[in-house]
């Protein structure tokens, strides 16, 4: 049975200056007084020791086999599974000795028994202060002039450990190890770790070491470092940022991403790297980071290159600048607003020439967005404020939108009673509006020209949803009025060509086109009511563990009417002559940012059928805590229209939309139309099919589209665990990338053996009877592990009609415990090549890597 024995003592402190300072260290064991806590419970205190000591604090001791106090010669000895606790610093050994007349310290452990060479130990001392451990045969310690040494030490960290044939403290957590050894690999024998001579050690700081060797497999490299600084603390922390070294058949032997990292303090960081190639370019790029736990986060990127291609002497030689601005932010002030901030500005040719990524080389556009949105908790309404640019990489055109202010109420009810209930509402009661509103500036540059538009809509409408009988019924009368600070005015001049041999004379027209700046106002409204119902009908199966079969089915009626706002009387639209004498009418606000008004007059009649199939399953009787289970079958929907107000063509196309899923593999969805009239070579006429002895309809447009997913069992029964990954991800994000790596990737995911996404989308379009376009292709993306450290991935896809494979890449990782390997090949296309790499696992050594790259990847990365 344990015994556990507690000796405290009242402390005198040194006068002396430096004995004020009390180290966190192992000198915390220098003891001068003790609590002993005896099987009888009676505290005995020391009367006899007269010299002062230099400890400032209770120890705590406790022993499984003795606990002995010399008090006469001033000394302690604990025997059996020790434990000495003082402040943050505890220390564990088989047998511990404690001298107070000269202040020492001496731990040890415990001869093996059962082993017959008297080589192995048992208990031996480990000292784990300030987050580290230290293992050794022997401790020795001075806790006066708070120095030591251990012998055989061995340290384990957060991420790494050192070890050492002897470790000599000289300082306030400074260290001197002979012949030691550092590794990230937490293998009892590691597989990669560097030796040196000699080792200083800077707890919580670094480790710094002069001719190191690198060991791999227990093979050293042939050549040494002349010195080596390695990280011995977890979380971000300033320092250089290793260089990448490679070969580009185009640019030459090369150095990238060489730069600093500055851990600014807990809330921002900033990176600086650049890249060196020998034919001639270079390049820089920034990065700022900045986070604060449930307020905001965000990051401000640059960077700029100047590749070149080419010998000097080359005539071809080419030479290319690139520039590229990042800007993204997130910050919640409360919980009804909120600010997001994601602003790229690029030169066009940037992600072709510095990016590596299938989605960056294959982007044609450059979305940026900047939204700062409100929400008014009682009354609903909200406001939003935002900057949107879209940047066509191919053409050069920039589309901005600055700003788009919009406000929104939503569907309100003023007659509505607050105490009457749902059953005993008055028709007025239904009455609700809703209310929008909307100011915009579009700025569009292309090739050079920069045209603006911009204006205010307001949109306001009214409803009701009365019921009767089975019948929803629900009127709505809308309004939208349109301010402009310009409109367009065309001005047809006809221009007379005389032949100067035979004297004819040819008219032809001449437009002009100019904006007539004025405050105008752009004023509609429409006017709708729509009826709709449910059917049910059942079909009691009660075979197979199918219950029964549901089909509801969902009729509506609507009806809509707009005037013509081309009327001359409403002034929205203008005409101009040409020359043969025709008069052509145009929108005036056609350009605008909202746009103009729909010609001609809408009388709107349309019809929709839904139609939902069910299944309902019976119960397992024999299982009381069994359900019964409704499963969708299919969802099929079609619609069709009549327009009274159509001088021809009134019919609409019929619409077919379908959607099932197949229990939890397959999706499957699809459209289709039909049209009821017949066509000449070019266009619908306004005959019917049926006139013509073709049928009632004839297809228009097919699609459907197939998809699955599907995952196998996980390796092991282990899942993830963990906080919420959701919360708080760019903060966490911010804090956890310690170390900028060269060619950073999502961690390998080894818990699902394989995962499998298979889509096929099929369209076959037939506007006119002898023209057709048809498109079929499939996408695919495999991921499976063969075994917990060998992952595979497989993404791409086919054309069907083109015979083509679109965008294949395979990608094969292996987990190599304290290292790692990353294989990615595009076989085909504009951007094939390999890569090829092998680097070590810890973030604080990412950057000792072998690669061979070829195509794409060369000298990009």
């Amino acid at each position: 049975m344990k015994k556990i024995f507690i000796i405290s003592l009242t402390l005198l402190l040194y006068a002396k200056s430096f004995g004020q300072i009390i180290d966190s260290t192992l000198t915390r064991f220098g003891i001068d007084s003790l609590t002993i806590r005896a099987s009888d419970s009676l505290a005995v205190q020391d009367t006899v020791m007269k010299k002062k000591i230099d400890v400032d604090a209770v120890v705590y001791a406790s022993a499984s086999d003795s606990l002995t106090f010399d008090v006469r010669n001033k000394k302690m000895f604990v025997f059996g599974s020790g434990d000495l606790k003082y402040k943050q610093s505890e220390l564990k050994s088989g047998k511990i000795d404690v001298n107070f007349g000269d202040n020492t310290l001496d731990a040890f452990g415990l001869p093996d028994t059962s082993d017959p060479t008297g080589t192995k130990y048992l208990q031996t001392p480990v000292l784990t202060e300030a987050g580290e451990s230290y293992e050794g045969q022997k401790i020795k310690y001075n806790f006066k002039t708070q120095r030591g040494f251990i012998s055989l030490a061995k340290n384990r960290a957060q991420n790494s450990r050192y070890e050492g044939e002897k470790v000599k403290k000289i300082d306030k957590g400074v260290y001197f190890i002979d012949n030691g050894m550092y590794t990230t690999c937490d293998a009892d024998t590691p597989h990669t770790h560097f030796q040196a001579d000699e080792m200083k050690v800077m707890q919580g700081d670094k480790i710094i070491a002069k001719w190191i060797f690198m060991y791999i497999g227990g093979v050293p490299f042939p050549i040494p470092l002349p010195f080596g600084v390695f990280p011995n603390q977890s979380g971000r922390r300033s320092g250089i940022i290793a260089p990448g070294y490679g070969y580009s058949a185009t640019r030459g032997q090369y150095f990238r991403n060489f730069g600093y990292f500055w851990a600014i303090n807990d809330y921002v960081d900033l990176a600086l790297t650049g890249d060196f190639y020998m034919k001639g370019g270079y390049g820089a790029r920034s990065r700022i980071r900045y986070a604060k736990r449930y307020d905001f986060s965000g990051s401000i990127n640059g960077g700029f290159s100047n590749l070149t291609t080419g010998e000097e002497s080359d005539p071809g030689r080419t030479e290319q600048k690139d520039w590229n601005i990042a800007v993204y932010h997130n910050q919640q002030f409360d919980p009804t607003s909120r600010l997001d901030v994601n602003l790229q500005f690029q030169s066009s040719s940037y992600l072709s020439n510095n990016s590596i990524s299938y989605n960056d080389l294959l982007t044609k556009n450059i979305v940026s967005n900047a939204t700062f949105s409100k929400q008014w908790d009682e009354s609903g309404n909200s406001i939003s404020v935002n900057y949107s640019r879209t940047q066509n990489l191919e053409t050069g055109d920039i589309s901005e939108v600055l700003p788009n202010i919009s406000f929104n109420k939503p569907l309100t009810y003023p007659f509505k009673s607050k105490i009457s209930s749902s059953g005993d509402q008055a028709w007025y009661e239904y009455i609700g509006y809703n209310y929008s509103a909307q100011f915009r500036n579009d700025r569009k540059k292309t090739s050079g020209d920069l045209t603006i538009h911009g204006g205010v809509q307001h949109n306001i409408s009214s409803s009701a949803s009365p019921k009767i009988g089975y019948f929803n019924i629900s009127p709505r009368v809308s309004y939208s009025e349109k301010w402009y600070n310009k409109y367009t005015q065309i001005e047809n001049y006809v221009v007379e060509d005389v032949d100067s041999q035979t004297g004819q004379i040819t008219l032809r027209d001449s437009l002009v086109e100019r904006d007539v700046k004025k405050i105008n106002f752009v004023r509609t409204f429409d006017f709708s009511v729509s009826a709709s119902t449910k059917l049910y009908g059942i079909f009691n199966a009660n075979f197979m563990g199918i219950e029964a079969f549901r089909h509801t089915i969902t009729p509506s009626i609507t009806y809509n009417y707009r005037p013509d706002f081309s009327e001359d009387k409403w002034g929205y639209y203008d005409s101009y002559t040409k020359a043969n004498g025709d008069v052509v009418r145009y929108d005036k606000y056609q350009k605008e940012v909202f746009g103009g008004v729909s010609r001609g007059e809408q009388q709107n009649l349309s019809f929709s059928v839904g139609n939902v199939f069910e299944l309902k399953t019976m119960k397992d009787l024999t299982d009381t805590t069994s359900t019964a289970k409704k499963i969708q079958l299919l969802n099929l929907n079609l619609g069709m229209g009549y327009n009274f107000a159509a001088d021809s063509l009134k019919l609409s196309d019929l619409n077919v939309s379908y959607r099932t899923q197949i229990g939890e593999l397959l999706n499957f969805s699809g459209s289709s139309s039909y049209t009821f009239y017949d066509f000449d070579n070019t266009r619908k006429i306004n005959k019917f099919l049926s006139s013509q002895g073709k049928g009632l309809f004839r297809l228009t447009n097919f699609n459907f589209s197939l998809s699955t997913s599907l995952s196998g069992d996980k390796i092991s029964g282990e899942s993830r665990t963990g906080k919420d990954q959701t919360e708080d991800t760019n903060y966490d994000a911010f804090k956890k990338q310690d170390y900028i790596a060269l060619y950073d990737e999502q961690p390998a995911d080894f818990t699902i053996p394989w995962d499998l996404n298979l889509s096929y989308n099929y369209n076959f379009s037939k506007p006119a009877p002898m023209s057709s376009v048809i498109s079929s292709t499939m996408s695919l993306n495999l991921s499976f592990s063969l075994t917990k450290n060998w992952k595979f991935t497989v993404r791409g896809g086919y054309d069907f009609i083109e015979h083509e494979i679109s965008a294949p890449q395979i990608t094969i990782y292996r987990d190599l415990h304290c290292w790692e390997m990353n294989f990615t090949w595009n076989p085909l296309g504009t951007y094939r090549g390999f890569f090829f790499e092998i680097r070590m696992k810890a973030p604080e050594l990412k950057d000792i890597k072998v690669t061979k790259s070829k195509g794409l990847y060369s000298g990009r990365l």
